[in-house]
């Protein structure tokens, strides 16, 4: 089973965004050599827990630190973008890095509505043309645009002779079905939504369309994990996955907490801010190395899941990369 990591660049409190993206390209470096097979990183904007708003830009350094893994994002939220630009830049990517880019493409927001206007130069990005822009998208990096497209004569520079993976990401059926129509590559994100997934890729699988990208379906499911040395340490360590939590419901623009801020919150969390807690446990993986594998082989076998993805925050990032150390150990990666 194939390993890999979506890095978030989380903002933990006491630390500035530079020291963020800083953690960033050193958990890189370590999970190169751990044997992890990609490394994603996500696309958010004005949020103050999450450092990255643009993922392409780091993964050109990401690049230059690394020597064997995939690299790639998780993801470009397309709706924003023009579908040839986003290709150029991917196969500016391609050039440096041949043979291992992923892009990664999704349709949320990443922000709330005034953000998202304001990323999108005034308008409210429109998901209705997501389809288009991925089938466009698919047609500038392949060459495969038809004739009587406008662009179908605009070359896409840098030219070469291979291409990034492509990606489709979801956490509902949207993307899923739009990926089996594409004949692309889909992920889904157990970590935003723990319900029907296993629905949502057997449904994939089912109606998926072979391409010249990609004659057979393919997926990953992303789950959000922390491995410590014991199930009781990991419970104490999601302490700050579940404060973290109520700030997003409380629509709170905050750094992730650290681990002293997590535990003082939690003495004295009311009967409503721990049942939504309890709500969002089926999100998490957390427990052993022994209790992560086990559960998240099982995961990958409910959803028929060709490779894992874990996204990690804690409340440092020293057990950030110690939860990752210990499953690279408990999936025997090289």
């Amino acid at each position: 089973m194939k390993l890999s990591i979506l890095d978030q660049s989380p903002v933990i409190a006491g630390h500035s965004p530079a020291q963020a993206i800083a953690a960033t390209l050193e958990l890189a470096r370590r999970a190169d050599e751990l044997g992890y097979h990609r490394y994603w990183l996500a696309e958010h904007h004005a949020i103050g827990a999450l450092a990255d708003p643009c993922p392409e830009i780091l993964l050109a350094r990401l690049g230059a630190e690394t020597r064997r893994i995939r690299i790639g994002t998780g993801g470009v939220l397309l709706p924003y973008y023009s579908a040839f630009k986003v290709a150029e830049v991917f196969r500016m990517l391609e050039a440096l890095y041949p043979g291992r880019v992923d892009l990664g493409i999704g349709r949320a927001p990443g922000g709330d509505r005034r953000t998202a206007q304001a990323v999108g130069g005034g308008r409210f990005p429109d998901a209705e043309q997501f389809p288009q822009q991925v089938w466009e998208l698919i047609g500038h990096l392949d060459g495969t645009l038809p004739d009587d497209h406008p662009y179908k004569k605009v070359r896409v520079q840098p030219e070469g002779s291979t291409a990034p993976e492509l990606w489709l990401l979801g956490s509902s059926d949207y993307s899923g079905l739009l990926a089996a129509q594409l004949g692309v590559r889909f992920s889904f994100a157990h970590f935003i939504n723990a319900q029907g997934g296993d629905l949502v890729i057997r449904a994939y699988r089912e109606r998926y369309q072979a391409s010249g990208r990609e004659p057979e379906p393919h997926t990953s499911i992303c789950c959000f994990v922390i491995c410590a040395e014991s199930d009781g340490e990991a419970e104490r360590l999601a302490k700050v996955v579940d404060s973290r939590r109520l700030d997003m419901a409380y629509n709170l623009d905050t750094p992730v907490p650290t681990q002293a801020q997590a535990e003082q919150r939690s003495l004295g969390y009311t009967d409503q801010e721990r049942a939504h807690i309890r709500s969002q446990r089926a999100r998490l993986v957390h427990g052993s190395a022994d209790t992560c594998r086990e559960t998240l082989l099982g995961l990958a076998e409910q959803y028929s899941a060709d490779e894992l993805m874990v996204l990690t925050i804690t409340g440092d990032y020293a057990t950030r990369l110690d939860s990752y150390e210990r499953l690279a150990r408990a999936f025997g990666l090289a």
